[in-house]
């Protein structure tokens, strides 16, 4: 007999299966966690040859009434790496209020440590690194997927979500649509943000504001230069990227994706020293991006956001596992803190 644990792991979020609610914001994350997690299911499934009634991956999107329209495959390596799922119904009612379900609903998956796929996986977490990933044929067969159904059904009938290196192409793809002025709803759950890792490293709040500080004095004084010397005239992408509003969520016991809480809540605190004009030219730039852009690179990092609505995970993780895992994300009765950073 499968135990309440191999049912959860199997079914997804149980307690949501009877109550379901469109314009419920816990809701709505959950279904897009589990719309995740059944593309790395899918991919399971396919590695470990379970298909039809073998096959785990269903329940995971069946149970919320939608269908696979699309697998998408990853042409280095043959892997299910992520999924266009379609809404099989919603009440008209809900097609009239906001916000709305939506048609299609793209998820991505993050690593998966198995021999098929972990080499390839973690050769495109580098590429995150170095700003890379715009590059990969992984990232070009989302993007295309991504563009078709928004040319087909509308930027308003999408969403986007991914976890871990799948919330890097989700960040990605939403980021180059919101730059067209296709903004889409988009859930990012433990995006990495590839920065020295003060928010985990340094536990004082003194020492980790002052090096913050530093920081945003080094960065905003290089940006300026290098603006000065290139003459820039075009519209700022940054500003451009200000009104899209992707839903991020975080661990700060996950190491990943845990300077994403700093580097919101460090724009805050520049204001409220009086430092916000230095503020606002840092939170736009990181470090590695400008020395690019002085080699003659492209120097605009792909992780930075100017506006996000941020929920944090504040209750305490056994280990790393734990702590960036999608399954924190429809859990019931969790500690957490959201607040929406808006860049003005």
């Amino acid at each position: 007999m499968a135990s309440p644990r191999d049912i959860f792991d199997e079914s997804g979020p149980l307690h949501l299966l009877t109550s379901f609610d469109w314009r419920n914001t816990f809701h709505r994350r959950s279904l897009a966690a589990s719309l995740v997690q059944g593309v790395y299911v899918l991919e399971r499934d396919r590695q470990r040859g379970r298909v039809g009634a073998e096959a785990h991956a269903p329940p995971w999107w069946e149970r919320f009434n939608f269908q696979l329209n699309h697998v998408l495959v990853d042409d280095s390596d043959l892997s299910f790496f992520g999924a266009i799922y379609e809404l099989k119904y919603a009440h008209p009612f809900f097609y009239q209020s906001t916000p709305r379900p939506p048609r299609y609903v793209i998820a991505f998956r993050g690593t998966i440590k198995e021999s098929l796929t972990q080499s390839h996986d973690m050769k495109l977490n580098l590429k995150c690194l170095f700003d890379k990933l715009e590059q990969s044929p992984r990232f070009r067969t989302a993007f295309e997927a991504v563009s078709n159904t928004v040319s087909n059904v509308g930027a308003t009938s999408v969403w986007l979500a991914g976890h871990s290196l799948g919330a890097s192409i989700a960040l990605l793809a939403g980021r180059n649509m919101a730059k067209s002025r296709f903004q889409i709803e988009t859930y990012l759950f433990n995006p990495p943000f590839f920065s020295v890792p003060i928010e985990k490293m340094i536990q004082n709040e003194t020492v980790k504001h002052g090096i913050r500080i530093a920081g945003s004095l080094m960065t905003a004084g290089i940006a300026t230069v290098m603006k000065k010397h290139r003459g820039d005239k075009e519209e700022d992408p940054f500003v451009v990227l200000a009104e899209w509003t992707p839903y991020m969520f975080v661990n700060p016991s996950d190491p990943i994706c845990a300077e994403y809480i700093g580097y919101f809540q460090h724009r805050d605190k520049m204001k409220d020293i009086g430092g916000e004009k230095i503020g606002r030219i840092a939170t736009r730039h990181c470090i590695g991006s400008l020395i690019s852009g002085a080699m003659g690179k492209d120097s605009e990092p792909s992780h930075i956001l100017p506006t996000a609505y941020l929920t944090v995970n504040l209750n305490p993780s056994e280990d790393f596992k734990k702590a960036h895992g999608i399954h924190q994300w429809w859990q019931e009765h969790h500690d957490w803190q959201s607040k929406l950073y808006k860049f003005t």
